[in-house]
């Protein structure tokens, strides 16, 4: 089946936060959800299980952590068992269960910024210790882990490692030596790892995604990872994640730390994540290719038109991470293009130390909606430098 990815979106009267915080005529660019129908399986696959008419309690979909199991072994030579999968409602949930179990209160939640906004939340809501080693920016835009800031920021009471690989929103994908030496660094002080690789399906020509888990053993049985089909297939609102915990004790010590408030994957995320494990990566092929073209147009474009901003090219994810410092603008670069280009964009601050005078750009999205974006941006630029337009 061929995908048509450059099909406009219909998304005002589907409830869609993306589309409805903003005013109408606002190109949402913000949000990491892309504009792209789910795959044909999963929607079939959904449309089966809505035509039964039951949709009580659900319990374990056959078939789904053997599919899962399979994946992670085809696709990272990363080979665990059914029992080490723990399924929840998303991610977010998963790093905050992970603090509760392994940093708790008054240990310290060690974090590398500028990275996706919940992970500042995670220490006060354990009432623990936030603790930061931010990332080097490289002189090409890109960027390094700092190392002697992230074995400074480790104290006695550091409980658990929060990664973000691929990295969100820099498109980092970190190299199996990077993983390695971050790895080393934890097990020498007896810091749990807890990895959000929640876009470790969306990886671009030339770079391979490592579970950090899947490197050694050891490193697996002090690791918890999660992972989720939400970003990968846009099936974000069906809220459905899992867990990768091949330590028992931790396994348990995790699933305790729902503490009564969190609980399973209902029904039809649960369906939809089978259907897209099994039968989406027809789909997913054809997506990566159209998704690297959308990485490149919008590399080229924002180097090459967009005075005073620049970006490196990300390795993975579908966010790009736009350096708007040199571009004279005065105030949040949020702000100045949602009033003078209509474009909505996630203000760089948001992810802490070394975001501020960046924004976040969503271009997982249809090519003709990207273009009308990134020309709208550029406009608004050169008016704002344009004296007569001043005057």
């Amino acid at each position: 089946m061929i995908y048509n990815f450059d099909e406009l979106p219909a998304r005002r009267e589907t409830e869609s936060i993306k589309w409805n915080f903003f005013d109408e005529d606002v190109l949402p660019m913000w949000v990491a959800d892309m504009d792209f129908k789910s795959p044909e399986p999963v929607i079939r696959a959904l449309q089966e299980r809505v035509a039964q008419g039951y949709f009580g309690y659900a319990g374990q979909l056959k078939g789904l952590r053997e599919g899962i199991v399979e994946r992670l072994a085809s696709k990272y030579n990363w080979f665990v068992q059914p029992e080490d999968l723990v399924f929840m409602p998303g991610v977010v949930t998963g790093f905050n269960m992970a603090g509760q179990a392994f940093a708790g209160q008054g240990k310290g939640v060690l974090i590398q910024p500028p990275v996706y906004m919940p992970f500042f939340g995670v220490a006060n809501n354990i009432n623990g210790i936030q603790q930061e080693a931010p990332l080097i920016r490289c002189a090409d835009g890109s960027y390094e882990v700092d190392w002697d800031a992230f074995e400074a920021a480790i104290t006695d009471q550091t409980g658990m490692f929060l990664l973000c690989n691929p990295h969100n929103p820099v498109g980092r994908v970190f190299r199996r030596d990077e993983l390695e030496r971050m790895a080393e660094i934890c097990l020498r002080n007896h810091i749990i790892i807890c990895s959000d690789e929640i876009h470790c399906d969306l990886i671009y020509s030339g770079h391979q995604h490592v579970p950090i888990a899947s490197i050694d053993p050891e490193i697996a049985q002090h690791t918890v990872t999660l992972m989720a089909p939400s970003k990968t297939y846009n099936i974000a609102g069906l809220s459905c994640s899992f867990a990768v915990i091949q330590n028992a004790e931790m396994r348990k010590q995790f699933q305790n730390a729902h503490q009564g408030l969190v609980h399973g994957v209902n029904l039809l995320g649960l369906v939809a994540a089978k259907a897209a494990y099994c039968e989406g990566d027809e789909w997913l092929s054809q997506l990566l290719v159209y998704l690297e073209g959308n990485r490149d147009l919008t590399y080229d474009f924002v180097n090459e038109q967009m005075p005073g901003v620049s970006m490196a090219r990300p390795e993975g994810t579908y966010l790009a991470w736009l350096d708007c410092r040199e571009a004279g603008i005065e105030g949040r670069p949020c702000d100045f293009f949602i009033k003078n280009a209509r474009v909505a964009t996630n203000e760089g601050a948001a992810f802490g130390k070394g975001g501020e005078g960046f924004v976040r750009f969503n271009f997982g999205c249809p090519r003709p909606m990207l273009l009308e974006a990134l020309e709208r941006m550029k406009q608004a630029l050169l008016q704002a430098g344009d004296p007569k337009t001043e005057a």
